[in-house]
């Protein structure tokens, strides 16, 4: 087990000695300082840079030694294939949801309507380095990038995918082994607690990584951005808000918990990805309290990662309204043929740009530049709120994530039903 107890102390901290707290501090200090000193605010980006970094230093090791000791530990190898099955099932039918449900709420909402700017006058130049950076994605090159050239070269470059992969490899190595293979999992067992510990050190950072991350953020694109295309801005929130809540939510209440309390659990975790932008700041704590909410290791070793890669709700919500809004805003009418063309696409480099840079961004790229309808060059009207949307995004993807890792477990019969109700209650489950 990598929970250390030391981590969950019986006596409740005061409010503002809570990561939560502090986090939300953080950010409303943040958007202050952004708004009434936009220009102090704009050099402040270092500390959520550096925030940022320090995390993903941590990401490899923590996906590396937890999938490796939850595949030592299962009882056969029969189990990992059925429950990557069962993960990339749930992440194939849920992503699809997401395409359909951004593709409803822009043909009903029309956010883009009424613009009316013509495809000549938009300037590509700032959309370019997206747009190569899509062109350069291929199914192939996707799946050739999974194999890193060495061992230790995945966890030296800190790819999700090809650490996931030499974990798992590594791991049914282990069990191949045998017996004699104890003390080396004991090993990694007790690395498991030490890095586990680090990331309790870093998380400690997180408040400052939050204000200079928003500080920046309003700084730099101003709170007229947010008006300018608010409109988009709000669209998207409520959009997501919506499939968290009615999608998600009937997953959830199916699988016999509560989405709203879910949130609630993880609220430290959402408010650090908010301030941040970034989902992968939050990464080991998310599969720290999936665990101490009863997940088993392995499910949660093999479910978190991967999702991040292929579980991108956020994301696809993102790319076929942000789509439609660029082709109301054209006056480019599209067919219901060319709309269920577009979410084809959408659904294929979704997964192809996975763990790209600005993946947002490049999976819109690589889907407009496949569907001529809509010129790429129209993402220069969004690239000004792109950082706004990217909160959403992340907040999306990361409940996602959460709610599959669950599912899944629940499927396995790997979830521990008291933890679960405890956890999601706000109390320990009892010992025994």
């Amino acid at each position: 087990m990598i929970i250390d107890t030391a981590d969950t102390p019986a006596a409740r901290p005061p409010f503002w000695r809570s990561l939560y707290a502090q986090v939300l501090a953080a950010i409303v200090l943040g958007v202050a300082l952004g708004w009434l000193a936009p220009d102090i605010g704009e050099q402040l980006k270092p500390l959520g840079d550096a925030f940022i970094k320090l995390v993903k230093m941590i990401i490899a090791p923590v996906i590396f030694l937890t999938v490796v000791t939850g595949i030592a530990g299962l009882g056969h190898l029969g189990e990992l294939g059925r429950v990557a099955a069962k993960a990339f099932g749930y992440f194939l039918t849920v992503s699809t949801l997401a395409l359909i449900v951004g593709l409803i709420v822009a043909n009903v909402v029309q956010p883009g309507s009424g613009l009316h700017i013509a495809p000549a006058s938009l300037d590509a130049s700032h959309v370019a380095d997206y747009a190569q950076k899509a062109h350069d994605q291929s199914l192939v090159g996707f799946l050739m990038g999974i194999i890193p050239d060495t061992l230790l070269s995945a966890i030296a470059k800190g790819e999700i995918l090809q650490v996931l992969f030499v974990a798992i490899l590594f791991g049914i190595a282990l069990s191949l082994v045998g017996p004699r293979a104890s003390p080396v999992i004991d090993l990694l067992e007790t690395l498991t607690l030490v890095v586990f510990r680090l990331v309790a050190i870093l998380m400690k950072a997180a408040p400052i990584g939050a204000f200079g991350a928003m500080a920046f953020t309003i700084g730099k694109f101003g709170v007229g951005t947010l008006a300018n295309l608010g409109g988009l801005i709000l669209c998207f929130y409520l959009t997501s808000a919506l499939f968290i809540l009615v999608v998600l939510g009937l997953i959830a209440r199916l699988s016999g918990f509560s989405i709203l309390r879910l949130i609630a659990y993880l609220k430290d975790e959402l408010l650090l990805v908010l301030g941040t932008s970034s989902s992968e700041s939050a990464l080991p704590n998310l599969m720290t309290k999936m665990e101490r909410a009863g997940c088993a290791k392995p499910v949660v070793g093999l479910v978190v990662p991967t999702g991040y890669s292929f579980n991108l709700d956020g994301t696809n919500i993102y790319m076929t309204l942000a789509a439609l809004f660029i082709a109301q805003a054209c006056d480019i009418p599209l067919s219901l043929g060319e709309q269920i063309s577009l979410l084809l696409v959408a659904m294929i480099s979704s997964k192809g740009a996975a763990g790209v840079t600005g993946a947002g961004f490049v999976t819109l790229a690589a889907t407009l530049s496949i569907v001529p309808s809509v010129p790429v060059a129209g993402m220069a009207l969004i690239l000004g709120i792109d950082r706004f949307m990217s909160e959403c995004r992340s907040l999306t993807n990361f409940i996602g994530n959460a709610v599959a890792t669950v599912v899944v477990a629940r499927w396995e019969g790997a979830l521990d039903r008291e933890k679960l109700v405890a956890a999601l209650e706000g109390r320990a489950a009892s010992q025994g």
